[in-house]
């Protein structure tokens, strides 16, 4: 356990993480009060989405991959898709 102290930032009261706790900055966090106790917490990041139907078209010489050429890799080896998958 590392300890901290309290600090005027502004019009607020700020918390200083030390650097051994390895949070990066800029990390939004979450403080909430639980039974007089303060707790910290990272909010948690929904994973972002690329849209990509803006593109379509724009890449000369792209053309869809036929089913014979579609294969995908993971921990289960190889395995081929079709276009209906």
């Amino acid at each position: 356990m590392k300890n901290t102290k309290t600090f005027k930032s502004g019009n607020s009261v700020a918390v200083r993480l030390p650097k051994v706790l390895g949070v990066p900055p800029g990390v939004e966090m979450t403080v909430r009060e639980d039974r007089g106790r303060y707790i910290v917490e990272p909010v948690e990041q929904t994973p972002k989405r690329i849209d990509l139907t803006g593109i379509y078209g724009s890449c000369p010489g792209l053309s869809p991959l036929a089913d014979e050429e579609r294969e995908i890799e993971s921990d289960l080896g190889p395995r081929r898709v079709s276009a209906r998958d």
